[in-house]
């Protein structure tokens, strides 16, 4: 039995447990979800932008227990919990004021005679979601697919198990109907039942590479449309022109955000030979800058993983790394808590017969490149099983953008590292997943292009 339970990984204390569903209420579920498709099918995807918007306006009025439940249950800063309730109300304004426009029907040239395709909604989608993000990785899927009219089943993490009974909550005192967000506790044999039933149109996964494969074959099985994020180790490439303001700035958030627990955030530094040593020093200043303590405090900058194990995973992919080779260019000081506490550290002479050449190091790990020069950079980039995104730090950006375009990833920031915004589409490529969220991308995901044509009498 998959057991769903919420831990503060700062106290170690148990917060709360919860039991699987049983399989009348999987059905109950899945029936009351289809039923709302099947109503949706007969409304226009702008009659749904109003609530959208409430919806947006719910969590704003909600930020503050929101915020503080992801806290308690995966350790994030509340700063950082905070700004993901803002993120993701913007995101349902986003699809309220643009969703509908965005589904109007496409024109399409031909010499056969009057042609569209209408982009019309599919049926219930499952979305498998992590941790990491509780409230945003939900709300980028759940949003686009409201307007659209595919109504959501969510299996969560089973460590942010009050997120996701708050994000149902929210969604439903904000006046979605029924059925438009159900979230249920699902083991294992429930959720391949569950994507199997003939209801489900689609599965949304972010997750891990194991979890992605499985559910993939699993949905392929029984002909489901997928997105998959996967993760990925992303590259952040330092080019000789790179402004030293600017690259200060980014190496401090760049492998601290969410304690290094983001998949986007950039876990390869690479940095031409001239930049090499100030890119050491600077990571380093971060890093023994950093506070940790309680992440309720808003003066804490260091918080705790999400879990302990995912702390001992960490030390162990370390251990693994310097057993291989690698040199550890700077260590956090102990930190005296019993919290989940990984000492951000900076490693150096990776090479490409050591494990963590081609690992995602899901912390606060950061691993350092010394390249000759851009070509070397790229290659570098470019050599890795994942593709997700990618950071470039240039003072030229028309030369920025060349290099991006020549990195294999799904997203490049110019001068920034991870971004996400309802308009920007996110997802990447290899073995970082395919499919996007976000955008009109994301919007269109679980859409059947429907092709109408009036033909001329002959």
């Amino acid at each position: 039995m998959a057991k769903y339970q919420s831990i503060n990984p700062y106290t170690n204390e148990v917060l709360a447990t919860f039991s699987n569903p049983t399989a009348e209420q999987v059905e109950d579920a899945i029936s009351l979800a289809h039923a709302l498709y099947q109503k949706w099918r007969h409304e226009a995807p702008s009659s749904r932008a109003k609530t959208l918007h409430e919806i947006a306006n719910n969590l704003y009025k909600k930020q503050k227990l929101m915020a503080e439940i992801m806290t308690q249950e995966m350790g994030k800063l509340i700063t950082e919990a905070n700004h993901e309730v803002e993120l993701c109300a913007k995101i349902c304004d986003y699809y309220a004021e643009h969703g509908a426009e965005m589904l109007n029907p496409e024109p399409i040239n031909s010499n056969l005679g009057q042609a569209y395709y209408l982009k019309q909604a599919t049926g219930v989608v499952l979305a498998c979601e992590p941790w990491n993000f509780p409230l945003y990785q939900v709300i980028r899927v759940f949003a686009p697919n409201f307007i659209v009219g595919n109504p959501i089943v969510l299996k969560h993490a089973h460590n942010v198990p009050q997120s996701a009974a708050l994000i149902e909550k929210i969604i439903k005192q904000a006046g979605a109907p029924e059925g438009s967000l159900i979230n249920l506790y699902l083991n294992y044999d429930q959720l391949n039942k569950v994507m199997a039933d003939s209801r489900i149109q689609g599965v949304a996964l972010t997750g891990s590479e194991r979890g992605g494969a499985a559910v993939a074959e699993n949905a392929g099985k029984n002909f489901k449309k997928t997105t998959m994020e996967l993760g990925g180790n992303d590259a952040f490439i330092v080019l000789e022109d790179a402004d030293s303001k600017i690259l200060k700035q980014l190496l401090y958030s760049a492998r601290t955000y969410n304690t290094g627990q983001v998949c986007t955030s950039s876990k390869r530094i690479i940095a031409v030979k001239s930049k090499y040593k100030e890119v050491l020093a600077q990571l380093k200043d971060a890093f023994s800058s950093l506070s940790a303590g309680d992440p309720l405090d808003s003066k804490t900058t260091l918080a705790p993983m999400n879990s302990y194990i995912a702390k001992e995973k960490l030390t162990s992919q370390v251990e693994e790394a310097v057993a291989n080779g690698a040199k550890i260019f700077y260590q956090y000081p102990e930190i005296n808590s019993t919290g989940a506490f990984f000492r951000p550290i900076i490693l150096t002479n990776v090479t490409k017969n050591n494990p963590a050449y081609d690992q995602e190091f899901f912390g606060p790990v950061a691993i350092v490149y010394e390249v000759n020069d851009e070509a070397e950079a790229i290659a570098l980039a470019n050599d890795s099983s994942y593709g997700l995104g990618s950071s470039i730090i240039s003072k030229n950006t028309d030369h920025a953008r060349s290099v991006a375009a020549q990195i294999e990833t799904g997203m490049t920031v110019i001068n920034g590292t991870w971004i996400s915004s309802g308009e920007l589409p996110f997802g990447g490529i290899k073995k970082s997943g395919y499919g996007r969220e976000l955008s009109n991308l994301g919007l269109l995901a679980f859409i059947n292009e429907h092709l109408v044509i009036d033909m001329p009498a002959k």
